[in-house]
């Protein structure tokens, strides 16, 4: 299989185990500082590597691209990251996975739009078959606490794959020419720096507890720290190299399997319902990415 849809796949499963420990951790923090706590961790680790591999922490891109950069960070990290915490928050592993079938109908529209990147018959047919089982897949779940919930953690799941795509697509040439550590290091550091003057501006008061209270709280870093590592780091490089090597809509089919495996993940540790929908869904998407994969 191309380098590029191992990325992308593999961005897929990191991602769900890091949106499972994103649910737990999520009961006792909330969603501006949970986020704001894997972003950090995330800046962390990128500064390790870059250091280990002796890059310089600055680059020689041109004001246009930082700019973009600087848009892309707030647009993909600072408002994204935190509108999926939040989504995550009402409405569980399960059911946000029906909001995210937005994501691969997202990204090729996006990169229609943007590159006029088509995809071919069997690349349509296979991205189809997962939005499909997706859908199928994630329609039977857990309640939430009323509707009132459900509706806002649907739109602001939704909303958020949308505002990525296009803030992952805006610099996808930055990342094809640049090193990806040093360009999603950067994205991150700005999303922080972006998030914490917000927060100083609006609740100069409640910085603390609106920003800080996830590393305020030990008892919660057994379930935060390995989330931060699995899903801001490690499948931020394995996302974005996906892109690198592959078409728009190629690389979000893959990724869209993210969706089947947080549905088995939550039946695992969540103890939320597999029911015999959600197998149907999950080996609809299944053969629909192997059809991807074939073609």
């Amino acid at each position: 299989m191309p380098i590029g849809d191992l990325c992308a796949i593999g961005a897929a499963i990191v991602w769900s185990f890091s949106v499972i420990l994103m649910r737990i951790a999520g009961l006792s923090i909330p969603a501006l500082p949970l986020t704001f706590f894997k972003i950090v961790v995330a800046i962390i680790c990128f500064a390790v590597v870059l250091t280990f591999q002796g890059q310089l922490w600055v680059s020689g891109l041109s004001t246009g691209d930082y700019l973009r950069l600087l848009a892309s960070a707030v647009l993909g990290i600072t408002l994204a990251d935190t509108m999926i915490a939040s989504a995550l928050n009402r409405l569980g592993a399960s059911l946000q996975a029906l909001a995210d079938c937005v994501y691969a109908p997202s990204i090729a529209l996006v990169g229609l739009l943007m590159f006029g990147e088509r995809l071919n018959t069997w690349e349509l047919i296979g991205g189809s078959l997962v939005v499909s089982g997706v859908f199928v897949g994630a329609a039977m779940t857990t309640e939430v606490k009323s509707k009132r919930d459900l509706w806002i953690g649907v739109g602001l799941a939704a909303g958020a794959h949308l505002i990525m795509a296009i803030g992952i697509l805006m610099v996808r040439d930055i990342y094809t020419q640049h090193s990806i550590v040093w360009v999603s290091g950067f994205r991150f550091f700005v999303a922080a720096l972006v998030m914490a003057m917000g927060v100083a501006i609006t609740s100069p008061k409640q910085i603390r507890r609106k920003l800080f209270l996830g590393f305020q709280r030990p008892d919660t870093w057994l379930t935060m720290i390995p989330m931060a590592l699995l899903g801001p780091f490690l499948a931020t490089l394995l996302w974005v190299a996906g892109f690198k090597y592959l078409p728009a809509g190629r690389a979000a089919i893959f990724n869209q399997l993210s969706t089947v495996f947080i549905i088995v993940l939550a039946y695992l540790f969540l103890k939320e319902k597999f029911t015999p929908r959600k197998a149907i869904g999950t080996a609809l998407a299944l053969i629909g990415s192997l059809l991807v994969a074939t073609h």
